[in-house]
């Protein structure tokens, strides 16, 4: 076919695909109308895992997976907007490595709220004026976010889903390297760079900000400024790239939680994480985790965090691979409980996929 007849192609299917789109629109309408009737969450992490996993076998190619699971992604989003529009909260303020979190699980059609603190956010989900909040509760680079932690100790919210996500910073610019004279960023984000600036501004003034939002707003606005920001930040504030992934440990990836109010059913490939309120007796720890080890089953996180109620009195948070439904680690826990004070299980969810 020659160049005009490829692109007549391409119309027709155009065509076809929003009239599709339309159909599967109508058809997530209904299930809305259903799911109203019998307060069912609108966002639902399993489904949602469902559709990802079918489009992997199904994708021929030539788009790649991710690509493909980035369309539907807006797809999702578009429809979920048509059943009900999502609110979700995250720390402030926008075009931060957080917005971007809550960005790749709800798309561009969800309500985005950003809030001035993480209590802030898990109070919002708690008195239901936002349906959903993203935090971060590790870093490959930086360890556990504490202050997440020690909220989910009182809280009632559950995890629903978890988000890994590639840090890599980029220099933000409208001028060219040989020009610039100040690069603005947030404290951790001038660290994590500290080598790259060193071996290439190394006569730049290094100036912190409050985050990388604001480093991006900064160096839009004055002359011979440079900012150390995220993609979205150069979208948002117009700024040309002038290096990516600028970052000393190519290997940072930040872990976030997405907290709400359901428990997430079983999808085959699932994460659960606990809380386990120990005895103050010799051996009580090593005693909590010998029944997991006997069971085979593979814990990828334990921490400990003062409790709060007592003096050197301690929890352990512990991620574990399976669902808290799943008849072997339903037993574990029911034992595990007997020897513990308490055990509180903050969810059951998908286990995240690493993506760029």
């Amino acid at each position: 076919m020659n160049l005009d007849e490829l692109r007549e192609c391409i119309d027709r299917l155009d065509t076809q695909i929003v009239r599709l789109l339309n159909e599967r629109a109508a058809c997530a309408r209904e299930i809305g109308k259903l799911k109203r009737d019998t307060s069912a969450p609108f966002y639902v992490p399993e489904r949602e895992k469902a559709v990802f996993d079918k489009l992997r076998e199904i994708n021929a190619g030539p788009l790649s997976h991710a690509s493909v699971r980035a369309i539907y992604r807006e797809i999702i989003s578009a429809v979920r907007a048509l059943e009900k529009p999502t609110g979700v909260a995250f720390l402030g303020p926008r075009d931060t490595f957080s917005h971007m979190a809550a960005f790749r699980v709800f798309g561009a059609s969800a309500e985005y709220h950003p809030l001035p603190s993480f209590a802030d956010i898990f109070t919002e989900v708690e008195r239901k004026r936002i349906d959903y909040g993203v935090v971060p509760v590790e870093s490959s680079v930086g360890g556990s976010v504490g202050e997440i932690l020690d909220r989910f100790v009182t809280s009632e919210l559950k995890v629903v889903n978890e988000v890994l996500l590639h840090i890599s910073q980029n220099l933000l610019s409208r001028h060219a390297l040989a020009d610039i004279t100040k690069v603005y960023s947030k404290d951790n984000a001038l660290l994590q760079c500290r080598n790259w600036l060193r071996a290439n501004l190394p006569r730049a003034e290094l100036i912190e900000t409050s985050s990388t939002a604001e480093a991006a707003q900064r160096a839009a606005n004055e002359a011979g400024a440079a900012a150390i920001a995220s993609r979205m930040a150069a979208e948002t504030y117009n700024l040309p790239l002038v290096a990516e992934r600028i970052e000393d440990e190519p290997h940072n990836y930040t872990r976030f939680f997405v907290i709400g109010r359901q428990m997430v059913q079983q999808t085959g490939n699932d994460k659960t994480s606990v809380i386990i309120f120990v005895r103050d007796r010799p051996g009580a720890l090593y005693k909590l985790l010998l029944p997991f080890s006997d069971a085979g089953i593979n814990l990828t996180r334990i921490e400990s965090r003062p409790s709060r109620r007592k003096a050197w009195e301690y929890v352990f948070f512990i991620d574990l691979l399976g669902h808290a439904d799943e008849p072997r680690i339903r037993a574990v826990l029911d034992e595990v409980a007997e020897l513990a004070v308490d055990v509180k299980i903050l969810g059951s969810f998908p286990c995240g996929e690493l993506e760029e």
